[in-house]
């Protein structure tokens, strides 16, 4: 029974809305994790139903044992459309057999009233918006090569295409990504879970849009560089960083929550990243003059975000219509997560010798995204430590979609961030943007064009950035 008392536990949290599916899940004993997530999943996908079944039955008020509606829900579930409630007998379980006849027979006859004749017909359909997103599969190159990957795709029947495939295809069709080096594309509904490859740390699933950090920032591969993911955790990013430098250099891998920390420890062990130092401590409170971190020379900075642009294919399944007063909380909550945002960038601006820093946010908010970049260039920080946007040409210039001209300082700053848009770019919902230290580039601009950079800084620094009011938060189709 501790099984299902699991399972509707976590079923509470997502009513309080204290997480998402997949966060939830994550927390539940490793042990029984496979089979919870099933069970949870599988009664979210059919809880309309089964909470109209509950209801015309009268389970509710007749058993009074049972106090949770959750608890009821994954009970019924598996009496109803599972192989029944797998545990001993117990005042819970036969709670629920005593209505055993009249639950089955509500369930018959609401199939009937809806039209359908199979139990598949009554599950919440899912997401269009996810349904359009490709599996991603990253090669770890630290492991193998890409070419080997191809060709062990095509042991197991696997095909390469030279064209996209569409994320709908039920066939087994790959192609190779335009834009992240080593990333293969396949339909959305393959399965990777029980792949010997995935299982030992060769391949990584990681959504597209993910990416992008790791391939903006682009740390050399040198004995000299040392990076800061400052919110590592669960250690995709951390691992693409490493693989781009080849294991060369220091990674210094930051996470504050315990349990995440483990997880990151365990991800990177898996994908063997020998340079990656772990830290279990709070980036905010590392002093940036600390001798230990002093050469620290680039940043990812993907710090705790709305998660709107997230569009896996579980969030329908809790979705609800918003009332005002989820809206005013909703504003409430962006605005601390963009002022958190804006701290974590000040406060990696002040690092002495970081050339590179990079923010991403998995939100499709303005607030998090083109309003926090426009504050952190117009900040203090920004002004004595010299920091600009790296240009478009420096931050993944073949992708099409930029940032919002009307929620920047110019068009030519917008032009310099990224936006993935969900449902139409095949990715999740994400924003990218890069800063540079000026001192830096002029100073490798200088050894090309004797100095005809430094000779534009003065009007560059003089020019003043217009300042904008901040807009309402932008909605935008799926918010």
């Amino acid at each position: 029974m501790n099984f299902y008392f699991e399972a509707s536990q976590i079923l509470d949290r997502l009513d309080a809305k204290q997480g998402s599916i997949k966060g939830l899940i994550a927390t539940l004993p490793e042990k029984s994790r496979k089979r919870s997530a099933a069970l949870i999943i599988e009664t979210l996908k059919y809880k309309p139903v089964l909470l109209d079944v509950i209801k015309t039955s009268g389970l509710m008020k007749q058993e009074r044992k049972l106090t949770s509606l959750n608890l009821a829900l994954v009970l019924v579930h598996d009496l109803l459309l599972a192989k029944g409630i797998q545990s001993g007998d117990g005042p819970i379980k036969q709670a629920i057999l005593r209505h055993k006849t009249r639950l089955h027979g509500e369930f018959q006859k609401l199939k009937i009233k809806r039209g359908v004749t199979s139990t598949s017909e009554l599950a919440q359909s899912a997401d269009e918006r996810s349904v359009a997103i490709p599996r991603y599969v990253r090669v770890n190159t630290a492991l193998w090569t890409t070419e080997q990957a191809i060709e062990y795709f095509g042991s197991l029947g696997f095909t390469l295409s030279t064209d996209p495939v569409s994320p709908s295809a039920q066939g087994k069709e790959f192609y190779k990504d335009i834009h992240v080096p080593n990333l293969l594309v396949f339909p959305s509904q393959t399965s990777f879970a029980d792949d010997h490859a995935y299982q030992t740390g060769k391949l990584i699933l990681q959504d597209k849009a993910s990416c992008f950090p790791a391939v903006v920032l682009a740390p050399p591969a040198s004995d000299d560089t040392v990076v800061i993911d400052a919110t590592a955790a669960p250690g995709n990013k951390t691992s693409h960083l490493s693989v781009i430098m080849k294991n060369r250099g220091k990674i210094y891998a930051f996470e504050r929550d315990r349990k995440r920390f483990t997880t990151l420890e365990t991800m990177l062990a898996k994908a063997q990243c020998s340079n990656v130092h772990p830290v279990n401590t709070d980036f905010l409170l590392v002093d940036p003059h600390d001798e230990k971190y002093g050469a620290v020379t680039h940043i990812l900075l993907d710090p705790s975000c709305s998660g709107s642009g997230i569009v896996n294919r579980l969030d329908h399944l809790v979705e609800s219509d918003p009332t005002e007063e989820d809206a005013i909380n909703s504003d409430s909550r962006l605005s601390k997560l963009a002022a958190f945002q804006l701290k974590m960038i000040k406060h990696a601006m002040q690092f002495p010798k970081v050339k590179k820093i990079v923010y991403s946010t998995c939100s499709i908010h303005s607030i998090e995204n083109e309003h926090v970049v426009r504050d952190a260039l117009e900040s203090t920080e920004a002004n004595e430590n010299s920091f600009a946007l790296a240009p478009r040409n420096e931050a993944l210039p073949s992708w099409p979609r930029r940032g919002l001209s009307d929620e920047m300082a110019s068009g030519e700053d917008a032009s310099s961030v990224i936006r993935c848009s969900p449902g139409e770019d095949h990715t999740n919902g994400f924003f990218v943007s890069c800063f540079i230290r000026r001192a830096a580039q002029i100073e490798s601009s200088s050894k090309r064009k004797a100095g005809d950079e430094v000779q534009d800084l003065p009007k560059r620094k003089s020019k003043k950035r217009k300042v904008k009011k901040k807009r309402p938060i932008q909605r935008t189709n799926g918010e």
